[in-house]
């Protein structure tokens, strides 16, 4: 058999159980390293308090001194219908799915069933969807004409803070990447430039550096040049997390999106808080959110389709301090 013709469809509870739950929960959010908000209520809104340190009174008999009560605020995250679709030629879709079956030892590929075949399909959409979703979230950009339009990310949002003077920038150049040690002299004035509420926040471990690949390279090459044993072990097996001084620099995996980027910095390294980048995705609040895997016999192409809300935003943005390359 050359071609998969059972059509496959996912809605309600099985469009978040079977496909993007698994996607947006456990280790494959914790690689994405920000914070996600899955099927959230519709609009989708952050609750930030601000509470007053200063609770702490002298004991008096009787009477209410407990003065102003806590500040709140909130942040709506903007969430846009979008839609994923994929098609592949029905000899080329199957050598794909057969691949991701034949990959896994506790198959038995004599007797492939047809929920075997099901889930290789799934994850094989999955993956698209996923890195798509990744890539949005960074580079997203609705006023563009194609590409990852579909809504608003990050960069848009730091990039419009950096231009209204809302956020420290640092700029760098090639001079200053000449030397392995310029990644730590980007990673030390961010730091120095981060307000007081910044780095109060480093005590609870959630603070990162997003950078990109030749930030991340430049400081792997710095620490390879430590002349210790373990440095030397460092450089010949390499380093799975990458941190200075106790805080993880992160990859963010742009390159290949960035070199034909006409909008965004190519280098750029960002520090906040990983709770300040917020994705919010839902499946569950809008009438026609489904996944749909089908067999087009005209065309003999197998098609994916998927339709579900998405966006994502910067929380607050006196935690963020921005570097980019010149």
């Amino acid at each position: 058999m050359s071609y998969l013709e059972q059509a496959k469809s996912y809605t309600g509870q099985d469009l978040e159980t079977i496909f993007f739950r698994p996607m947006l929960t456990g280790p494959s959010a914790e690689e994405l390293g920000i914070r996600i908000l899955y099927n959230m209520p519709v609009p989708t809104t952050v609750q930030l308090w601000d509470a007053n340190p200063e609770v702490l009174q002298k004991y008096t008999k009787g009477g209410w001194t407990g003065g102003a009560g806590a500040t709140k605020y909130q942040k709506t995250i903007q969430l846009s219908r979008v839609k994923a679709e994929l098609g592949f030629s029905a000899s080329d879709y199957f050598s794909l799915v057969y691949e991701l079956i034949a990959s896994r030892a506790d198959v038995n590929m004599d007797d492939l069933t047809g929920t075997e075949l099901e889930r290789a399909e799934t994850e094989l959409f999955r993956r698209s969807i996923a890195e798509s979703i990744r890539a949005t979230m960074w580079l997203g950009d609705t006023s563009a004409a194609s590409g990852f339009n579909t809504f608003d990310g990050f960069l848009k949002t730091v990039k419009a803070f950096a231009e209204s003077d809302t956020i420290y920038r640092h700029s760098y150049g090639d001079g200053d990447l000449a030397d392995p040690a310029g990644a730590v002299d980007i990673f030390e004035a961010l730091w120095e430039h981060a307000g007081a509420k910044l780095q109060d926040l480093k005590a609870e471990r959630n603070l990162a550096y997003f950078a990109t690949s030749d930030i991340c390279h430049l400081y792997e090459r710095h620490l390879d040049a430590r002349g210790t044993e373990s440095a030397y072990v460092d450089a010949v097996n390499g380093r799975g997390t990458l941190a200075y001084h106790g805080i993880p620099v992160v990859d963010v995996r742009l390159g290949s999106y960035l070199a034909g980027s006409t909008t965004f910095d190519k280098s750029f390294v960002l520090l906040t808080d990983r709770r300040n980048l917020v994705l919010a995705v839902n499946t569950a609040d809008f009438p026609g959110n489904e996944i749909r895997m089908w067999y087009n016999p005209d065309e003999m192409e197998n098609r994916q389709r998927a339709l579900f809300m998405a966006g994502c935003d910067v929380l607050d943005e006196s935690l963020v301090v921005y570097a980019a390359k010149a």
